[in-house]
């Protein structure tokens, strides 16, 4: 498997939106080590314990702008004063549940962020690449255990899942319409469920185990027969990256199209089966429950919908970035452990994170 260039990254001018949130977190982190000069534009981090807080990732930033993506105007403003290159979008509301909570602030947030994006690239010709992160969720699922390719048919039948798969229409339409006529090549990509240290996003099936087994509360699962395609967020990033450089060179049109960064068939685990994995490792006597009651949102019950399978094909990836998932689920695990375990001790996480990260690229490169 390839490893990014270090040279072609060094004092490369890089804008990261979501930094603050936990993938957009570890991608700086990555950058920073790669020599990159890096700028965050997002919203506060939410919640007491997040990673931008726990690793002080604002000592490691060239600029730091807290705003808004669907504000276009301060999303020229931050451009005009940090000059990148290259931009990763991964700002937007990430969860299904907080869809069905709010469903305009989801719609807000994704499609007009995700336009907002590709309006500066038409404006700032400094501007060499952009890799635009939706999700595996875009797909339109009919509940058959099916591998979706890139050409699979896009969908979505919760707010989040058909708010990414329309980011995805306007990302072609605009690279149509205007970005394949500019010195600019911009792509999207649609990774697995991600999980590391460091996440404490409401919601989260990795974050609400790990709270219920170092706690001995029981753990409860809404559910537990879904097949998910999990992966360490290390993972994707680093084919983030790869592609980043593939479409800077003068080839890259070529690369300027929908990629999957999924994990192999074998990291593919239902949800019951992952926290089972948790809970060996962490030695924990905690009981699993389902949790069969409906949410309740603006007072009225909502029986959230989730697809039972949910894999993807990520063999393009392999053969045309020389990318390819090399972590197995167990060292995923331990790794998440291993870092929540060094928070609670307060160990210095950024030095963890970027030891994790470093043992990674040194194993990929043997």
């Amino acid at each position: 498997m390839k490893i990014p260039n270090q040279k072609f990254w060094k004092g490369k001018k890089v804008l990261v939106t979501g930094h603050t949130g936990f993938k957009g977190g570890w991608l700086c982190v990555l950058l920073d080590m790669l020599g990159c000069k890096v700028s965050g534009f997002a919203l506060n981090p939410v919640g007491k314990n997040n990673f931008f807080k726990s690793v002080n990732l604002g000592k490691i930033l060239q600029f730091d702008f807290r705003q808004d993506i669907s504000n276009l105007d301060n999303l020229n403003k931050a451009i005009n004063k940090c000059k990148p290159e290259i931009i990763f979008h991964l700002a937007a509301q990430s969860s299904v549940i907080q869809s069905f909570k709010d469903s305009h602030d989801t719609v807000v947030s994704n499609i007009l962020g995700t336009v907002n994006v590709l309006e500066t690239i038409k404006q700032h010709k400094k501007i060499k690449s952009a890799v635009l992160i939706t999700t595996d969720k875009v797909y339109q699922n009919y509940k058959f255990r099916k591998f979706f390719d890139e050409n699979s048919q896009l969908g979505g039948d919760d707010i989040y899942s058909g708010s990414k798969a329309c980011c995805e229409l306007l990302v072609h339409s605009y690279r149509k319409s205007f970005i394949n006529k500019l010195k600019c090549n911009v792509a999207t990509v649609r990774a697995g469920n991600c999980f590391g240290g460091g996440d404490w996003t409401p919601e989260r099936i990795v974050k609400d185990i790990l709270e219920s087994f170092t706690n001995n509360k029981p753990l409860k699962l809404r559910n537990p027969e879904a097949t998910r395609p999990w992966q360490h967020v290390i993972e994707p990033l680093i084919g983030y990256l790869l592609l980043a450089e593939q479409l800077s060179f003068k080839n890259g049109k070529n690369f300027s199209e929908p990629w999957n960064f999924g994990p192999s068939s074998k990291q593919n685990m239902k949800v019951k089966n992952l926290a089972n994995l948790f809970k060996k490792k962490l030695n924990s006597k905690s009981k699993i429950k389902i949790d069969k009651k409906s949410k309740k949102f603006h007072n009225k019950k909502i029986d959230i919908f989730e697809s039972k399978h949910l894999n993807i094909n990520s063999k393009k990836t392999y053969t045309k970035l020389f990318w390819k998932p090399r972590l197995s689920i167990n060292d995923s695990v331990q790794m998440t452990i291993d870092w929540y375990k060094s928070f609670k001790t307060k160990k210095n996480l950024l030095e963890l994170t970027k030891s994790q990260i470093q043992n990674y690229l040194n194993f990929n490169s043997k």
